[in-house]
Parts: structure tokens; C-alpha cells; sequence
């Protein structure tokens, strides 16, 4: 009945601040992995700093949404717009594709240059994911999965966690299919209740395209741990954390996080994840969340099952 838990970190690569608030979570807490952007404004930076610490396990934060491409633009015109980009934002991206607007042949051509750009590094990749979750669209999913064969990356994300809503509360109340109750006191004003209950609604909305995407990676051999922190990004708690934690199933699952420190750049860019990353720093270091995984017999470990010299589960002042 053991039971493994991933604690991985998205955006490295993302600012500075975000890196160092990444690094300082694994140094100092209880981080075992991140995912890196092969083409964000501090991916050099993020590189750097991955390849000095060499318990840290590394995937790719697959991107097609949000940021510039690897590829020079003329090779992926699908995937831009008129100034270079990608799409803003996952909405007109997913439209576009069911609209038949984005080349399935570019996708697979952009995203191979990221990962050939993480590896030429000399990182080994532990996972793959996605910025914003895109790829768990399934046309999308099975070329990930395709390359996750490829490069011999052992795990995909699916990003879809499997909570339940009450009908009276609207609050998440398991994780896994076990009815494990989720009290009110996890968030700390309404407006943090409400965030969770509208990302547990747009999880939910994913399971048709999550059933195959969970198919689609057995037939491959790759592996798809169970997933969770979806619901909670942006409003992680102690008490968040705890629920989760105890309510873990055998195996191993990953909680995905945000750690980082505000910093100019990040404050210029639009994303509503700002000082929720450093109280995600302070909670990933915190005496308590050593406490609480020893005290549930966690083990950590990062996606590609090695248990990591740093990791041993000890108070820290």
C-alpha cells in the first residue's frame, strides 16, 4: 500500500523570480520536480540552475499557448498570429483546432524542437506536460504521447483530477474516487471558493477527453500518474494540502504546484498566479508540510521513480 507523491512544480523557465522560487522549494522543502519552458524569457536561466541540481527531475512544459515558438514563425503558421505569438490564451487555441485551423504536422514539429532543446542540454527529461493543459486534447495527447515513445520520456500528465462536487457545498471533496470530505476552512475568503469550484467544474468538463487520453498512453507503455492539485491552483492551502495528502490512493500521484517569487517581470505578464506563488513557497518549506508526509508515510519521489539524496523527510526549522 505505498504510496509515492510527485510534488512537481510548473513554469520554470517562466522569470527569475519564478526559478529561484522553484529551486528554493526543492533546495529547502519538498519539491521533486519541475517542468521547463524551452523558450521563455529565463529558460536559460531555469537550464542553468536545473543542471546544478541534479535531484531534481526535469520534464518539458510543452507549449502552444502563452509564449513565442522555437521554430521560426514561417515553419508553424498554423500555430501564430500576425505578431509572431502563439494564442493568448487555451480558448482560441482548442476553437481553432476543432475548427480544423491548426496543423496537427506543425505541433508535432514545434513541440519536437522543445524537447530537443531541453535535451541538447544534457538533461535527462522525466515528463512531459503541457502550459495551460492543451494537450489534453486528444488529437494533441497522441502526438505527445508519440514523442513521449520517441525520446523515451517515461510519463505524460493527464491533467485531469478526479474530484467530486457536492451538490450543497460546491466545494471539491476528494481526490482519487474516495469521498474524502474537503471543508470549507481549505480556502480563505469566498473568492478562493469560488476560483476552486469553477476549476473543478472546468476538470470535470475535461473526463471525455481524459478517458482517452488514458488510453491512449497504456496502448503506448507511458506511464499517467494520478493527478492532482487542479483544483487548488492559485488557492493552495496547509489545509488544502493536508485533505490531499491524506486522502492519497496507492501508487504514485503528482501535485502540481506553483512556487515563485514576484519579481518585475512576472508582474508584467498576464497571469492572476502572483503572490499565491510565494505563500506556495513558504507552504512547500514549512516545518508542518515535513511533518504532515512523514506523518502519512509519503514517500517522494520524482516522475521517474528515483528517490531523490535531498529528499529525506525531516523537520526544518
Amino acid at each position: 500500500m505505498l504510496r509515492s507523491l510527485v510534488i512537481n512544480a510548473d513554469d520554470l523557465g517562466l522569470t527569475v523570480g519564478v526559478n529561484n522560487g522553484i529551486f528554493d522549494a526543492h533546495d529547502r522543502g519538498v519539491l521533486t520536480s519541475a517542468s521547463v519552458f524551452a523558450n521563455a524569457d529565463a529558460t536559460a536561466h531555469a537550464l542553468a540552475g536545473a543542471l546544478r541540481r541534479p535531484s531534481l527531475g526535469v520534464g518539458c512544459h510543452l507549449t502552444l499557448v502563452d509564449g513565442q515558438p522555437t521554430l521560426p514563425p514561417a515553419r508553424v503558421p498554423s500555430l501564430i498570429e500576425d505578431d509572431g505569438q502563439f494564442r493568448r490564451s487555451w480558448k482560441p487555441f482548442i476553437v481553432s483546432c476543432l475548427l480544423g485551423r491548426i496543423s496537427l504536422l506543425e505541433v508535432e514539429r514545434e513541440l519536437t524542437a522543445q524537447i530537443d532543446r531541453i535535451r541538447s542540454t544534457g538533461l535527462r527529461l522525466t515528463h512531459l506536460d503541457a502550459h495551460k493543459h492543451v494537450h489534453a486534447y486528444p488529437p494533441i495527447f497522441a502526438i505527445v504521447t508519440r514523442l513521449a515513445e520517441r525520446f523515451r520520456i517515461p510519463v505524460v500528465r493527464v491533467p485531469f483530477e478526479r474530484g467530486l462536487l457536492t451538490r450543497r457545498s460546491h466545494e471539491v471533496v476528494g481526490s482519487g474516487f474516495s469521498r474524502i470530505a474537503a471543508p470549507s476552512h481549505q480556502y480563505r475568503n469566498a473568492t478562493e471558493r469560488r476560483t476552486a469550484r469553477s476549476q473543478a467544474l472546468m476538470n470535470a468538463a475535461m473526463l471525455p477527453w481524459a478517458w482517452r487520453d488514458y488510453r491512449k498512453a497504456a496502448r503506448a507503455g507511458v506511464r499517467t500518474p494520478h493527478f492532482i492539485g487542479r483544483t487548488h491552483t492559485g488557492v493552495l492551502s496547509g489545509q488544502a494540502l493536508a485533505a490531499m495528502v491524506r486522502a492519497l490512493p496507492p501508487g504514485v500521484t503528482e501535485l502540481m504546484v506553483h512556487p515563485g517569487y514576484v519579481d518585475e517581470a512576472l508582474a508584467r505578464l498576464n497571469t492572476r498566479l502572483l503572490d499565491a506563488r510565494a505563500d506556495e513557497v513558504d507552504l512547500l518549506t514549512h516545518a508542518n508540510t515535513f511533518g504532515l508526509l512523514i506523518d502519512q508515510r509519503i514517500t517522494l519521489i520524482r516522475h521517474d521513480l528515483s528517490l531523490s539524496e535531498q529528499r529525506s523527510l525531516r523537520h526544518v526549522s
